[in-house]
């Protein structure tokens, strides 16, 4: 039972957790409502508590004057109802699981690319194009991909993908044969076509089902699984698949490798029919109370878009976004040439090298997401981060050729500790300047700049490394990072999330 006066109707807690309803008070507008503070009258508003087996089933969103026994005539006081979910945390843990076997995938042969040539007898640019094909076959996919995230919802979306993902992984299993290097790479591009269903949910997911206080860390934990899967990716491959002369025993380890891949993408596949829902029967967050109450005939994709393109510190984010990212995408792809250079042999410390920069980035990620549900702070902290990926970047090119590989470890921990941990920065910082714009679409094209980037980045960097060493391809890379950097200072940033909530 709330006790009010009848002037002061005011908001409540944008939400509450569990089993409890939150009702918002809208002001009155009823002209003898306005009368009562000067005839010094008091009024209580009584909110029947329904039964608890009742709690979840929204029967509508405005109550009745009746409800809340003002026997006034003409006069209603609508409520509006939020409500958190426990399971949205198991929506988020299933994202994160097919993240993460997609994004392994991503990895799997550039990290043990010399291995791969051996095998397919193919050179090494040939073996880049394998981790390339994923920021390829996002470019052109992620529009329609978009469009069914608007229209269809979460759940297509991630039927899709582990679907997708699942068919790729067998595909592989049939191409282990030094003559059949077109199966292995009509695998690959299953699973990087699976990847387009995938990149542009963390921003959806966490606003669909998290409070306003969770969506950037909910956000960082949907990316934190990417981040986990190319860590793996990193690490496994060259343990599993080592460095042999024999090309039958090779055909042996490479087959494992791809089974095991195949058996987890078909479990997590499995789990997603069953488990992965829609969307909450209540929504979250007053946002989404905005969102759910636009009718679906009155939204157009390609309105959307083309407000988005208008959107000129949006698009300013958005070329950001696509140089730093861009920039992860090449070293992550050519880390495994770069090491070798300087450290014959050392594939396995390679891939401990890569796992090193993506563990250290999900640290970032978690802790960015953590410090801008607590501070709203997108601008500084996104600016801060982009400039110690510069700076970090910048180390990393001067220490790689110092012949320690303790200090490689440490350079590249700090590199990806800002570089990876930007991505969830990036995705929230889009959301926020772009409300009430879907969520999908901004991310869409957020993510196809740096498909575009990292397919530039990766070859302009592996021809420089070439012609004139790692030092200026790395020295390539910084030029860029600075220039992102001066561009993400540049930003204006009108919150218009945020600024919704506090309404």
């Amino acid at each position: 039972m709330l006790s009010t006066n009848a002037s002061l109707l005011s908001l409540a807690n944008p939400y509450t957790e569990g089993d409890q309803l939150v009702s918002y008070q809208q002001p009155c507008t009823n002209l003898w409502l306005t009368l009562l503070p000067l005839l010094h009258f008091d009024f209580l508003v009584v909110l029947p508590s329904p039964p608890h087996s009742l709690l979840p089933q929204p029967a509508r969103l405005f109550a009745t004057p009746s409800e809340y026994n003002l026997n006034i005539h003409n006069c209603s006081v609508p409520s509006t109802t939020t409500r958190l979910y426990k399971r949205r945390w198991v929506m988020v843990f299933l994202f994160s699981c097919y993240s993460l076997c997609n994004a392994f995938q991503w990895i799997q042969y550039g990290i043990i690319n010399n291995i791969f040539m051996k095998f397919y007898n193919v050179d090494s640019f040939t073996i880049d194009w394998m981790s390339m094909v994923y920021m390829l076959t996002y470019i052109p996919f992620i529009w329609p991909v978009s469009w069914l995230l608007d229209k269809k919802g979460l759940r297509l979306i991630a039927l899709m993908a582990t679907a997708i993902n699942c068919l790729g992984t067998w595909i592989k299993v049939a191409s282990v044969r030094s003559n059949l290097f077109w199966v292995t790479m009509l695998g690959q591009f299953a699973s990087s076509l699976s990847q387009v269903f995938i990149l542009g949910m963390p921003s959806r997911l966490a606003s669909v089902w998290f409070g306003s206080e969770e969506v950037s860390t909910a956000c960082s934990i949907g990316v934190f699984g990417n981040q986990l899967g190319i860590a793996i990716g990193f690490l496994v491959p060259p343990i599993l698949v080592p460095n042999v002369d024999n090309i039958d025993e090779l055909a042996y380890h490479i087959s494992i490798m791809f089974y095991i891949t195949a058996g987890v993408a078909t479990v997590i596949f499995i789990l997603v029919v069953f488990m992965f829902q829609e969307k909450p029967e209540i929504p979250p967050t007053l946002a989404q109370v905005q969102a759910r109450s636009i009718p679906p005939e009155e939204y157009s994709y390609m309105a959307s878009i083309l407000r988005l393109l208008r959107n000129l510190p949006f698009m300013l984010l958005v070329i950001s976004y696509g140089l730093n990212v861009g920039c992860f995408y090449a070293v992550s792809t050519l880390l495994n040439r770069m090491i070798i250079e300087h450290y014959p042999g050392e594939e396995v410390n390679a891939g401990r090298i890569g796992l090193t920069i993506v563990i250290a980035g999900m640290v970032g990620s978690l802790i960015c997401g953590i410090w801008l549900d607590k501070t709203k702070t997108y601008k500084q902290t996104t600016l801060a981060v982009y400039l110690l990926s510069f700076v970090g970047m910048v180390v990393y090119a001067f220490t790689l050729s110092l012949g320690h590989l303790w200090v490689v470890f440490v350079t590249s921990g700090a590199l990806g500790f800002f570089m990876t941990g930007y991505l969830p920065l990036g995705f929230e910082f889009a959301v926020e300047l772009t409300f009430p714009e879907c969520e999908g679409t901004s991310s869409g094209l957020l993510n196809c700049s740096a498909q575009i980037f990292g397919i530039m980045f990766t070859i302009g960097q592996g021809k420089i490394i070439e012609h004139f060493g790692t030092f200026a391809g790395n020295i390539f890379l910084c030029v860029f990072l600075l220039i992102g950097t001066i561009m993400t200072g540049s930003l204006l940033t009108p919150y218009t999330r945020y600024s919704s909530i506090l309404q």
